[in-house]
């Protein structure tokens, strides 16, 4: 018997470690399928860098420029432009701090240690930490450790910096930009495929009364938020692209309320979520569930999913909004046949997960409050 248990506790172990591997081969697809145009542009600017430094500027070492290029083009999305500007004005920190000090004191640890204090510093006072900190902090360190070595450095890397920064712009603004329509919908698509079947779930976990089911569905939920912070990553990056990149100027419209809509979205997953919580509460305290609650929730993935089909489409989410307004319709019958304290507090979270949905769909912000709460009433 103890072997018959071993083997299978061995199979359910393969099985659930195939299953985490297919997983993963699964996602490293789709984010290559979102990223790959990143890996293009970085290619096409570190080489455009390169030649503009070193055939047109003479440039006898024009490391710094693709690499400046590529650090621009691997910037997080919608990102980019700033990330240019920090890259720059860094190098110009780092050079300043290690000409002052390296002309008063000479090089040697604590002079690198001291040029390296005073850059970061003042590009903590400049901008805060990140980019412009890093840059300004790693260009002092090679001013004065290579200045010893290498005299002359400070022009050369100083214009080095400006190439890759500019070449890596022309790239992702002008050469190569992304398509932000296509972006967005390869983005979209997993999030809101995800979400709605989340909340299927969800509600037949409260159907059935099953709370080993509701909590795997917020487990779930808990580690989707890579997929939500991808969705923002590239909506913001498409809205960078359609302000910034002539090609793209004609999506500016269309991309700016995508752009809402994503942020609207996140917020009715992260809602939906707390829902998915309470619902594992209200079946451990064995609170009454009508029929009318597992109803309501279920018509909430559906409207996520009716909003997938529309978006793709590029359809006015007509349908999506109507199905947001049954699920509070619903949701409003449940509490009039009577609900626990987790209960309602289900129900109130399905009211405002729901106002943000309306909200992804373009709905003003009093619209969208209205019509909830004249929903609720029906």
């Amino acid at each position: 018997m103890k072997l018959r248990a071993g083997a299978g506790d061995g199979r359910a172990a393969a099985g659930h470690l195939r299953a985490r591997v297919i997983a993963a081969v699964d996602e490293g697809r789709h984010r290559l399928r979102i990223y790959v145009i990143v890996a293009f542009q970085a290619g096409l600017a570190a080489a455009l860098a390169w030649v503009l430094a070193h055939e047109v500027i003479g440039n006898s070492e024009p490391t710094f420029a693709p690499a400046a290029a590529v650090a621009v083009i691997a910037a997080s999305l919608g990102n980019r432009a700033p990330r240019a500007l920090e890259l720059v004005i860094g190098v110009v920190v780092g050079i300043g701090a290690g000409d002052l000090l390296i002309g008063q004191f000479g090089t040697g640890p604590w002079q690198t240690g001291v040029i390296v204090f005073l850059a970061t510093a003042t590009a903590v006072l400049v901008r805060g930490p990140g980019a412009l900190m890093a840059q300004a902090g790693g260009t002092a360190v090679l001013i004065a450790t290579l200045t010893p070595t290498a005299p002359d450095l400070e022009l050369p890397r100083t214009v080095n910096a400006l190439i890759g920064g500019l070449s890596g712009l022309l790239v992702m603004l002008v050469l190569l930009p992304i398509n932000p329509m296509r972006a967005i919908r390869r983005s979209a698509e997993p999030a809101l495929d995800l979400f709605a079947r989340e909340m299927t779930a969800s509600a037949e976990a409260l159907a059935e009364a099953d709370r080993g089911r509701a909590k795997a569905v917020l487990d779930r939920m808990r580690d989707a938020d890579p997929k939500l912070q991808q969705l923002t990553e590239v909506t913001t990056a498409a809205e960078e692209v359609v302000r910034l990149s002539p090609v793209r100027w004609r999506r500016r419209r269309i991309i700016a309320a995508y752009r809402g809509g994503a942020t609207h979205m996140e917020r009715a997953f992260r809602n939906s979520r707390g829902m998915v919580r309470r619902i594992g509460t209200a079946l451990h305290d064995e609170e009454a569930v009508p029929p009318d609650l597992p109803a309501a929730v279920e018509h909430l993935g559906e409207a996520v999913r009716l909003l997938n089909r529309e978006f793709v489409a590029a359809q006015e989410p007509v349908q999506a909004r109507a199905r947001v307004l049954c699920a509070v319709r619903e949701a409003g019958g449940a509490c009039r046949q009577g609900l626990g304290f987790s209960g309602t507090i289900v129900v109130s979270q399905l009211r405002t997960a729901a106002n943000d949905l309306l909200r992804a769909t373009g709905v003003p912000r009093d619209e969208a409050r209205r019509l909830v709460r004249e929903a609720a009433a029906d």
